[in-house]
């Protein structure tokens, strides 16, 4: 072993691409280790590498004393000269010790010991090559397969592919080469540290980062991206050059651009919008293709409505939502898409309901309508400073119209609505608590029935009528 240690330590450094400084920490490491196994752990010994002669030397410390009270630890001045004719009490004296007898099992723990330091070394190797490569896109050799995880191979160690990560849909098998972003780099993981992923938004952006070369200059600029991997994605992008139109740039000639990154992302559709410092028009250009009629903005709901029309609504939510869902993820903005139609009914519904309120006409509730109150209990439920927002209304106006809103709120979930319900019953049902229909759906029918005046029969019918107003209300 000790005739071969100088080549062991530069060919394990060559083959692991290691600091000749750690492995030979990792053999001092490892021979001190098979030593307090074999002498004992509370023995003063030390491991230390002779680079002349090629080995690991290890020597046994022992303080010189007068008289040896612990021999393991101390040794008398009279041996201590045998040894150093110049020590003297008090010195620390190093006695080498026999590396040839700690025997085949101490060789063994030695080997662990490398092992262990070796990989570590390796691990921190990998962790200081990537850390500062999170964001970026790298590209391996497909390794193995573990519980659905893809273990990858770089340059240097190895990277996963969590299950997570991956795109449902893509296949790959052992050899194959992968492009991926790296997501993440743990330093304390168990197993592979790199962690990769071809699913996150920003591996998009990377990738047309490559293909476009006015985008990897930061002339065109990504101003968002959002992905259902595998099938659709949306990236916003605007140019800081006038003569530079951002989507025919990330476009390219004949498409070839956009093409190469469908191509890596097998197939996912993608959609190059042009971003607007305008939300509406950003949400609008986001809907492409459909066409937008009209944009409601709710700015402390972060929400819009769209109105579409007709026959572009389908268009505009997209098969199963996702047209709307990816526009929604691209802007940050809440979306409801609705057809001409659609709110031409809601209107009308509005306007037959709000007029219902003393005082309220259909120009009127036309108005309050476009302000954001639908219905009884929208206006019944706000203050008289946001009501006072509508041009011409004061607050004595204001506050009337919410007082004969809440009347009306009151009236339609009083008992007396319930259908098959008279004023008798009513009055019977108030003077026992039950005033309201919420009220009633609370009790139980045993509760009811011991009612006087009420029985078993009418309660549970009384009860079912409750429970089926209510649902309608709530599905209206």
């Amino acid at each position: 072993m000790e005739l071969t240690l100088k080549q062991v330590i530069e060919q394990v450094g060559k083959d692991k691409g290691l600091d000749k400084a750690v492995i030979i920490e990792a053999l001092e490491t490892a021979m001190l280790a098979a030593a307090k196994k074999k002498y004992g752990a509370h023995k003063d010994i030390e491991a230390r590498y002779n680079e002349e002669l090629g080995e690991i030397e290890l020597f046994q410390f022992k303080e010189v004393v007068k008289e040896v009270e612990d021999p393991d630890l101390e040794i008398s001045l009279e041996e201590a000269r045998k040894l150093d004719p110049e020590v003297e009490i008090g010195d620390s004296l190093g006695i080498k010790l026999d590396t040839s007898e700690l025997g085949r099992i101490a060789a063994q723990t030695v080997k662990q010991i490398i092992i262990q330091k070796v990989r570590e070394a390796e691990r921190e190797m990998v962790y200081n090559e990537y850390k500062d490569k999170v964001g970026e896109v790298v590209t391996g050799i497909v390794q193995r397969f573990d519980k659905g995880d893809i273990i990858v191979t770089l340059g240097k160690g190895e990277a996963i592919l969590p299950k997570r990560e991956q795109v449902r849909g893509e296949i790959y098998h052992q050899g194959d080469r992968i492009r991926a972003y790296i997501l993440e780099v743990d330093r304390y993981a168990k197993g592979p540290q790199v962690i990769l992923s071809r699913t996150h938004p920003n591996f998009l952006v990377k990738l047309f980062e490559m293909e476009v070369p006015e985008v990897y200059e930061k002339v065109v600029e990504i101003k968002g991206a959002a992905r259902e991997p595998g099938e659709r994605a949306k990236i916003a992008v605007t140019s800081n050059n006038p003569d530079v139109d951002p989507v025919g740039a990330c476009v390219g000639m004949k498409g070839m651009r956009v093409q190469n990154v469908v191509r890596e992302l097998k197939g996912e559709k993608i959609d190059i919008v042009l971003w607007d410092p305008d939300p509406a028009k950003y949400v609008c250009n986001a809907l492409a293709p459909a066409q937008v009629l009209k944009v409601i903005i709710d700015e402390s709901e972060h929400s819009m409505e769209i109105i579409v029309p007709d026959d572009q609504l389908s268009l505009a939510i997209g098969k199963k939502g996702q047209n709307v869902r990816l526009a929604a993820k691209l802007t940050g903005w809440k979306i409801d898409v609705k057809s001409e139609s659609q709110v031409k009914e809601e209107l009308q519904e509005a306007k037959r309901q709000l007029s219902r309120i003393p005082g309220v006409d259909e120009s009127m509730a036309q108005i309050l309508y476009n302000y954001g109150f639908k219905t009884v209990e929208d206006l019944a439920n706000t203050e008289a400073e946001v009501l006072m927002k509508v041009p011409g209304m004061d607050r004595e106006e204001a506050e009337r119209l919410i007082g004969g809103a809440k009347r009306l709120a009151e009236e339609a979930h009083g008992v007396e609505s319930i259908p098959g319900v008279g004023e008798k019953t009513a009055e019977i049902l108030r003077k026992e608590g039950f005033n309201t229909i919420e009220d009633l759906i609370g009790a139980s029918e045993e509760a009811l029935a011991s009612i006087k005046g009420i029985g078993e029969k009418k309660a549970k019918a009384i009860l079912e009528s409750a429970r089926k107003l209510c649902e309608e209300s709530k599905a209206s």
